[in-house]
């Protein structure tokens, strides 16, 4: 099962509406998807490392923007559906308190989610929850999204083709890990939120 998803992806990579796929998964995960953009990401730069750059600018690009929905989401829906709960169950006080510190350290918790496995869809709807200053939080979403991304596409350009070996010969690990490191973010929003 495992070869047959890389398997796919590296065709999706050669694929003349490719682009348009990393940049629409990159939007939905930033929001409401839950698997990263970087399963699409990879197998594109081992296809077409010349276009490492142009693939890494993308995910960016729409990585950012699906983050302004997310926060567009939280902005938007927590007074008519978030607000009642809290106050339903007296949690109101405790959640003000909550946004002062999100507040206060948003542009690093934005910064420190948009680099790690954490997710990345949850942060962005709490910045919208708690009022985070948009520009803050587009700012540190452009930094760490794009570290992050063109880290991913300059260490596969360069590493190219020993990488795309190893990926291959350790699929089956490399899957698990990848997923134990979803799981863990998942697991570490329960008891870090």
């Amino acid at each position: 099962m495992i070869r047959g998803l890389y398997d796919w992806t590296m065709r999706l990579a050669g694929h003349r509406h490719a682009l348009w796929a990393l940049a629409a998964v990159s939007f939905v995960e930033s929001s409401i998807f839950p698997i990263p953009p970087d399963i699409i990401l990879i197998p594109m730069v081992l296809a077409a490392r010349e276009k490492a750059w142009r693939f890494a600018l993308v995910c960016t690009i729409a990585s950012v923007l699906g983050g302004l929905a997310g926060y567009g989401i939280g902005y938007f829906l927590f007074d008519s559906i978030g607000k009642p709960l809290l106050d339903f169950y007296g949690y109101g006080e405790k959640f003000a308190q909550f946004q002062g510190y999100y507040n206060e350290w948003g542009a690093w918790i934005v910064g420190g989610a948009g680099v790690t496995p954490f997710p990345y869809k949850v942060i962005t709807i709490a910045s919208g929850v708690t009022g985070l200053d948009p520009v803050v939080f587009t700012v540190a979403s452009i930094i760490s999204r794009g570290i992050r991304f063109f880290l991913v596409a300059g260490l596969l350009w360069h590493f190219g083709e020993p990488i795309r070996i190893f990926i291959e010969a350790h699929l089956g690990k490399l899957a698990t890990a990848f997923f134990v490191l979803l799981l863990g973010g998942f697991v570490a929003i329960k008891y870090i939120l």
